[in-house]
């Protein structure tokens, strides 16, 4: 088993691009457009996190409110009273078995609920935050017209010099295959 197998060690042109992107974050915006950009990623970023963690908090409670009305729910059926035989019209009498045991409750299903609640709920407050800080940092960088065209320059030339890397790794029959 290599490194490559996980996609979180897997080597990627990372670097590369990053340091393309920083001197094209150098040269072709402001110090104040610069600062915008960032304000803008870190608002995208900070809104998914808080959505994440509340969307976590709505996951846990309402699985505790679940399990609590599941818990109620077996409570009262135990308690309530139960017929022990059906009587069929020829006289015949069959006992009926008592199902109060299977409809406990387990741990193994608060472990569960726990955690597809907590799971669902990370997952759809993480992606309602990032469309929400998504949406902010779009508002923050289109603020300005004159502003948000030196931004798309910048990123329309950073996107072609992209291209032409990739373009150049095509042409000298890069190593790394097409599915890298």
């Amino acid at each position: 088993m290599s490194s490559e197998t996980f996609a979180a060690l897997r080597k990627t042109q990372g670097e590369e691009l990053a340091k393309l992107a920083e001197e094209h974050f150098k040269h072709d915006l402001r110090e104040e457009d610069r600062d915008l950009v960032k304000s803008a990623a870190s608002k995208a970023s900070t809104h998914a996190l808080i959505g994440s963690l509340a969307g976590l908090a709505l996951g846990g409670f309402l699985a505790f409110r679940i399990r609590a009305n599941r818990n109620a729910m077996y409570q009262a059926f135990r308690a309530a009273e139960k017929p022990t035989h059906v009587r069929f019209a020829n006289g015949r009498e069959e006992a009926i078995p008592d199902v109060t045991p299977y409809l406990k409750p387990t741990g193994l299903g608060d472990i569960m609920t726990y955690t597809f609640f907590g799971i669902t709920g990370i997952f759809l407050g993480g992606e309602t935050g990032l469309l929400t800080g998504s949406w902010s940092a779009k508002r923050t960088i289109t603020s300005d017209p004159a502003r948000s065209a030196r931004i798309e320059k910048a990123f329309n030339s950073f996107r072609a010099d992209v291209l032409k890397k990739q373009l150049q790794d095509l042409e000298a029959g890069s190593e790394k295959g097409i599915w890298s």
